[in-house]
């Protein structure tokens, strides 16, 4: 068995596998596996295979009920989403997250309500009642 890896991230489909992980609370491999077939189809060894690779990055824990391994999160969504946003922010924006929400904010896709929203959550963060 390969020892935990040290990268925090998860790949693009790891993050699939992963999201239907959170939202379900884990299951087997065939739970997990009609989950992820409502979106795209996929062959039972090859979910098997990644829900395995997850598990040994520390991403899932597993125990066994009967004669199949159910696999849980071993880590928080939120705990995720911070990791990610922490590694984004350093990578791409010199670690400063003021520079990370400008271009968030700048994004033309982003709308007035969404830059409300925003705001009241900064408001919130900064106990301003102001808005």
């Amino acid at each position: 068995m390969r020892k935990k890896q040290d990268n925090p991230l998860l790949t693009e489909v790891e993050l699939e596998f992963m999201t239907v992980v959170w939202e379900t609370g884990g299951g087997t491999v065939r739970e997990i596996l009609a989950e992820l077939n409502k979106r795209q189809e996929r062959a039972y060894t090859s979910v098997a295979t990644v829900l395995k690779i997850m598990e040994q990055k520390g991403f899932l824990t597993s125990e066994r009920a009967d004669r199949s391994l159910v696999y849980r999160p071993a880590v928080p969504k939120a705990d995720y989403q911070k990791t990610t946003l922490k590694n984004l922010s350093s990578k791409l924006f010199n670690g400063a997250p003021a520079a990370l929400v400008a271009r968030l904010v700048d994004d033309e896709d982003v709308t007035d309500e969404m830059l409300v929203e925003m705001r009241a959550l900064l408001n919130e963060r900064l106990g301003d009642d102001e808005r």
